[in-house]
């Protein structure tokens, strides 16, 4: 029996039935918490990646070299479904469909294309603007036939137009880029819950809801998400939060000469998150090994 691939471990995930919900990571080490924490899969968040990599904002300053490095670590480090942000697919439609095969090679278990101008920017931010229908269309086309002609990915296909040309609009493309044989849809922004259902009613297949803290959608519980009938739901942002939050007040404590101690981890705790035990044992056995051919 061969090897179950990240795609196809996503597929089964979705015909579970049940909401997804995924904590979006922005490296290596954010990945292995949230599988550690036993959500079952993850999402690479260009805005987090662009911010703990570049330490700039997701305005379309990551390149694609930049992005699928980071999506192949992240890959490499876990074992569950990582869905990974493949922005614009950065140019045309033979961009995109190398942008779908990159990730596809990266171990990434879907890749999101969006309709937005480059350079894009974060969906919860002002100065979005979106492409036309024909070239929003070839985007999504390209990136299915990628996968339909070899590369072994999701596509997850996301639309910006609720806040440029309305809920109307959006939900057309949506409709549309379910017509193409999109995996995932994904109407971003929707500014109310009523907005939420309507997508959900009205966009074939299966959708991605995005609850961003201070965003423009409303922040709903899971139970309720599920309910609206998204499969699954991404937090964008959550972990990067607290993590600043977090070095911001251990930094706060040492600039005033005292040694930070709420929230720290024994040493012990975080050898073993990064690690170390695992290495030592593989250590040792490799060290017993060798130390026995010596003596024949």
């Amino acid at each position: 029996m061969g090897t179950i691939s990240p795609a196809q471990r996503l597929r089964r995930a979705l015909d579970g039935g049940k909401l997804l919900v995924m904590p979006c990571c922005f490296d290596a080490l954010s990945a292995r918490l949230i599988e550690a924490a036993g959500f079952p899969v993850t999402f690479m968040s260009g805005f987090a990646v662009s911010a703990a990599r570049l330490g700039l904002p997701d305005t379309g300053l990551m390149s694609y070299g930049e992005m699928v490095a980071q999506a192949r670590d992240i890959c490499a480090a876990v074992s569950i479904p990582v869905l990974a942000d493949g922005d614009t697919g950065y140019g045309n439609a033979m961009n995109v469909r190398r942008t779908v095969d990159g990730y596809a090679r990266a171990g990434c278990a879907a890749v999101m294309i969006e309709d937005q101008v480059a350079p894009k920017r974060c969906g919860h931010t002002r100065g979005k603007a979106v492409v036309d229908r024909g070239e929003a269309l070839a985007r999504v086309r390209a990136a299915v036939e990628a996968r339909d002609e070899g590369a072994d990915i999701l596509i997850l296909a996301r639309t910006d137009a609720r806040a440029t040309h309305g809920l109307a609009e959006a939900i057309w493309r949506g409709q549309a880029f379910a017509d193409l044989g999109a995996d995932i849809l994904f109407v971003e922004a929707p500014e109310s819950e009523a907005e939420m259902a309507e997508i959900c009613r009205c966009v074939p297949g299966r959708q991605l809801a995005n609850m961003l803290e201070g965003g423009i959608t409303p922040l709903l519980d899971p139970a309720r998400i599920e309910a609206l009938g998204f499969a699954l739901v991404a937090y964008p942002l959550t972990l990067l939060n607290v993590a600043i939050a977090a070095m911001q007040a251990a930094l706060a404590s040492m600039a005033a000469g005292r040694h930070p101690t709420n929230g720290l981890l024994p040493f012990a705790e975080i050898r073993r998150i990064v690690g170390f035990d695992d290495y030592e044992r593989l250590a040792a056995r490799y060290s017993t090994h060798s130390a026995h051919a010596k003596n024949e």
